[in-house]
């Protein structure tokens, strides 16, 4: 299904009986602004920094913490998807608190109770690694050195307490790159999440693999994927034990089209125990970004990125809020990118209630940003 020049973007639909009401958070891929909207797609809060905000989400104090936009090409690691330069972390004012800079920054973090900060970043891969990481598509100017994924456990000082590098605990067997995937990364990791138990939930698209990693040995206890989904983003850890995600679809085996799905999978049995796509099913699908949050009420919020679609779906698979993102940025990029050089897609988004510790005490009066609601009505 195409895009018409014409669609309908801001709300599309909103069946409040079903939905679960709060505030949805989300940014501009490669923008400078994350935004705050109700549920009738008003605007009630907006951040910026001059640095960029690639993606970022709420901490229970009320500050955003974010990752900006990469810097050029640094330390080689230009054109690769997710690049980042910072963390930050800015109060409602849109002041920087916090901030972490390392140009090998990428795509997710995560905030712990003790205060310290995960960070996912990448790590050169020596050349004699390289030449036995198997798949990917070779070509004369291919690299001697592919990147890897690290997790670095960073103090409130910018200190560095912890290091888990991907790549001694992978397989070369196992652990092969999409034939129709590049090979300047081994696994491009793109989500760094928490188990109730502490552990690290991990996503690798290059190798269509999620894991759970056993942060006192490093080890994986639990490793899945290949062949069952296709370039995932975002897998979550439910209170039921179970793992949700979104599964891309890029690159899907054949015979199968390229489509987008929600799976909810037990990783005790690797058994897909929910699952939820468009239908027809190539009228949901987003070849990258993206992402899925299980709300209280047992809905989904849905993030289809690279359209810049937000859903609400229920367990029985019905759409009851639906937002297309009507602001744009540069897309910066080929893969992604758009003929003008403006797009509106979204990383990933989050919803929080209104008794959320981050939105006490809060001024979310839209009327506050009449103007940019004006700008920005559903049309």
């Amino acid at each position: 299904m195409g895009w018409s020049l014409h669609h309908a973007n801001g709300l599309i639909y909103y069946a409040s009986q079903s939905c679960y009401r709060g505030y949805t958070l989300f940014s501009n891929l490669r923008g400078y602004d994350a935004y705050l909207i109700d549920m009738e797609g008003r605007i009630c809060q907006r951040w910026h920094s001059d640095e960029g905000i690639n993606y970022a989400y709420l901490l229970a104090n009320g500050n955003l913490l974010l990752i900006t936009r990469g810097l050029g090409d640094p330390a080689g690691t230009g054109g690769l998807g997710g690049s980042g330069a910072a963390l930050l972390e800015l109060d409602w004012e849109s002041n920087i608190v916090w901030a972490y800079r390392d140009t090998m920054l990428h795509h997710d973090f995560e905030r712990l109770a003790n205060g310290n900060t995960l960070a996912l970043l990448w790590e050169p891969l020596s050349e004699e690694m390289t030449a036995q990481v198997r798949g990917g598509y070779r070509n004369p100017e291919g690299p001697q050195q592919m990147f890897g994924d690290v997790v670095k456990e960073i103090t409130p000082h910018g200190k560095e307490v912890d290091v888990w590098r991907s790549f001694e605990h992978l397989s070369y067997e196992e652990d092969t790159i999409c034939p129709l995937e590049g090979r300047r990364e081994w696994t491009h990791g793109n989500t760094l999440n928490i188990t109730s138990s502490g552990d690290l939930l991990v996503s690798y698209r290059s190798t269509s693999t999620v894991g759970i990693v056993d942060r006192a040995t490093g080890s994986f206890s639990w490793k899945w994927g290949p062949g069952q989904i296709s370039h995932q983003h975002q897998p979550t850890f439910l209170d039921n034990g179970r793992v949700l995600l979104f599964d891309n679809g890029s690159h899907r085996l054949a015979p199968s089209t390229n489509y987008s799905r929600l799976i909810e999978v037990d990783p005790e049995t690797n058994e897909i125990m929910w699952e939820f796509r468009g239908d027809p099913p190539i009228s949901f699908y987003s070849y990258q970004i993206s992402g899925a949050q299980r709300l209280p009420n047992g809905n989904t919020l849905v993030c289809e990125g690279a359209p810049g679609r937000l859903l609400e779906v229920t367990v029985s698979h019905q759409i009851v809020w639906e937002y297309v993102n009507p602001m744009s940025a540069a897309s910066g990029q080929v893969v992604g990118g758009t003929v003008s050089g403006q797009a509106n897609s979204i990383f990933r988004a989050h919803r929080y209630g209104p008794d959320h510790p981050a939105l006490a005490g809060k001024e979310l009066d839209p009327q506050r940003f009449a103007n940019l609601n004006r700008l920005y009505a559903g049309g």
